[in-house]
């Protein structure tokens, strides 16, 4: 978000969001607002309107919306400072000359530039203490047992950290002040203040980042010690979370097949990339990361999942679609036969069975219907529980129309014939909830027309939005409401005394709230009164006795004996008589946006 006086703030205000977005997208005007073709998904009817009114953008078919920084960060990939100078630049607005480093920044950079060069000494000193002591041959024989031969551990700079509990930090203590070891993630100390290396006795796999610097290790264990793999702690050269092994060998592998194969592990992308496959990364942990996600989409957004088969491996994979398909990926899934992982099975099957297996990666649906399929479904509680467990990927589709489309598929597939269930399951999916319940609670109703005109004005009605919002916390009116984390965030938001900003406030917002606060303000509405507010008001105040009235509808389709039923039908007249004094306001009609 841009700060209040802040260079980005300036800019933001006199930017023109439609004619930034105009050298992107052909516009056209509809109405108050300009329509065209998004840039973010494949359509072929407009669904992209961009407000010049509230500077902002959304697409109503993949979601996406936020202001003009946010449009050039998705579209040019771009870190927000650059984002914020690209505007500028686009619309002629002068860039204030860099202001110069300050001591705290230029200790930094140092430090940094001096935690580069250690790796690149540590990894150099790894290598030889593989390939020229006499306690590197074994490494070299446990290597070779692993089919890495000479040339495999020259190509991916393969090292061994000896066993000595200190060979490593005396010898960068040679080179270093004591702060940098302190931080660089090689070494530790113990209490009487003496440096010892974090690696010992195992095989060194260097990390590298997207430009080949060596920001990181992983430690394969010699032997039974544990844990069997050891990676690098955060330090200021490396975050796991941001970094994909061998990322910086597959960049040009991965422009010119556009997709990734994604592997657990250092042995397996190494086993990949040497089968032929040099568009291979490993995300170096148990599942994908979003910053991780973020870096695969600069190179493709096609990816097939090869984690091991295994419990875990598993687990993995379904964290790890569950990111991918929020991101809008294309997600295949290669799980290998015999639980072999890609370096056991390449070994015993081939090169080419390997690839073969490859090109013939099903979609993410049909492995997930196969882990479905594996389930007890015999009882209607156990095709619940099926579905359910696939819920979660088809909800986070961003196109409503895919995820109908998979909803039937799955319905087809794992033969679940029950209307109930069928009808269910569509909806949850229409809705992207998690799970499908049960008939009972099926019918969730849609957000109210009171809650909708409610949020708008709370963002637009400057004459009586700060006493609307007023109204709203101190009586907790939104408490229970699907929309209650929107009114947080305008609340908060007008409680600063600004004016809410679409953009800060979308990025308060969870996937579902965020898509559903900017298709309620580009709604064309008419312009609201505090009349208007005191009717959608008194509607929310009398939501508990709505529930108590469908309550009580419920105990009476039970069935219960006739004093029971005499006493309900009673009190639901008295709730239907409270109800009719005060009544939720008309729909308002919706503007044609022409």
């Amino acid at each position: 978000m841009a700060e209040a006086g802040s260079f980005a703030d300036r800019v933001k205000q006199q930017a023109d969001i439609v004619r930034v977005i105009g050298e992107y997208v052909r516009l056209k005007k509809s109405g108050q607002n300009f329509s065209g073709l998004c840039p973010f998904h494949q359509e072929k009817t407009p669904s992209f309107s961009v407000s010049a009114v509230k500077q902002m953008y959304y697409c109503f078919g993949c979601g996406k919306g936020g202001d003009v920084f946010q449009f050039v960060m998705e579209l040019e990939k771009a870190p927000f400072p650059e984002a914020v100078r690209t505007v500028a630049e686009k619309c002629g607005i002068a860039i204030p000359k860099p202001r110069e480093r300050s001591p705290e920044e230029r200790k930094e950079n140092q430090q940094r530039s001096a935690l580069v060069e250690m790796h690149r000494e540590a990894a150099a000193f790894f290598a030889r203490h593989l390939l020229q002591t006499p306690e590197g041959k074994v490494a070299q024989a446990y290597l070779e047992d692993r089919g890495l031969n000479r040339e495999a551990v020259t190509r991916f700079g393969l090292g061994f950290a000896p066993s000595a509990g200190d060979a490593l930090a005396r010898f960068l203590k040679q080179k270093y002040p004591d702060n940098i070891l302190e931080v660089c993630g090689l070494v530790g100390r113990d209490p009487s203040g003496r440096f010892y290396d974090r690696f010992r006795r195992r095989i060194m796999f260097p990390i590298s980042n997207e430009a080949g610097k060596v920001i990181a290790f992983g430690g394969r264990a010699m032997g039974d010690d544990m844990p069997k793999y050891m990676n690098s702690p955060e330090t200021p050269i490396y975050s796991k979370s941001g970094v994909l092994y061998h990322l910086d060998r597959a960049k040009e592998a991965l422009r010119q097949s556009d997709f990734a194969v994604l592997v657990e592990g250092y042995m397996d992308a190494i086993a990949v990339a040497r089968a032929g496959v040099g568009n291979v990364v490993a995300s170096c942990g148990t599942s994908l990361a979003e910053p991780q996600t973020k870096l695969l989409a600069r190179f493709t957004r096609r990816i097939v999942v090869n984690y091991d088969p295994d419990t875990a491996g598993q687990a993995a994979t379904e964290r790890s679609l569950v990111l991918l398909l929020e991101k809008e990926f294309d997600v295949r899934v290669l799980a290998l036969p015999g639980g072999a992982d890609p370096d056991k099975f390449i070994k015993e099957q081939g090169v080419e069975a390997y690839k073969k297996l490859l090109t013939q990666a099903p979609a993410y649906l049909d492995y997930l219907i196969g882990r479905a399929r594996l389930m007890d479904r015999t009882t209607a509680a156990g095709k619940v529980a099926a579905l359910n467990f696939l819920m979660p990927y088809v909800q986070r589709l961003p196109n409503r129309l895919l995820r109908s489309e998979w909803a039937t598929r799955i319905a087809s597939e794992l033969r679940v014939d029950e209307p109930v269930l069928r009808a269910a399951l569509r909806r949850a999916a229409d809705e992207r909830r998690s799970e499908v319940k049960p008939k009972a609670e099926l019918l969730t109703p849609a957000v109210k027309r009171a809650e909708r005109q409610l949020i708008r004005m709370l963002f637009e009605a400057v004459e009586f939005r700060e006493k609307l919002a007023h109204e709203i916390a101190s009586a907790e009116l939104h408490r229970g409401l699907e929309t209650r984390q929107i009114f947080e965030a305008l609340v908060v938001a007008i409680a600063s005394g600004q004016k809410p900003d679409a953009a800060a406030v979308a990025a308060t917002l969870d996937d579902k709230d965020r898509r559903l606060f900017f298709e309620i303000l580009f709604e064309t509405l008419p312009e609201g009164t505090w009349e208007d507010a005191e009717s959608c008001l008194g509607f929310l105040r009398h939501r508990p006795v709505a529930q108590e009235l469908t309550d009580l509808q419920r105990q009476i389709e039970a069935n219960p004996a006739a004093e029971e039923l005499k006493r309900l039908v009673i009190r639901r007249m008295e709730l239907l008589r409270l109800l009719s004094r005060e009544r939720e306001p008309e729909p308002a009609k919706i503007l044609p946006d022409q």
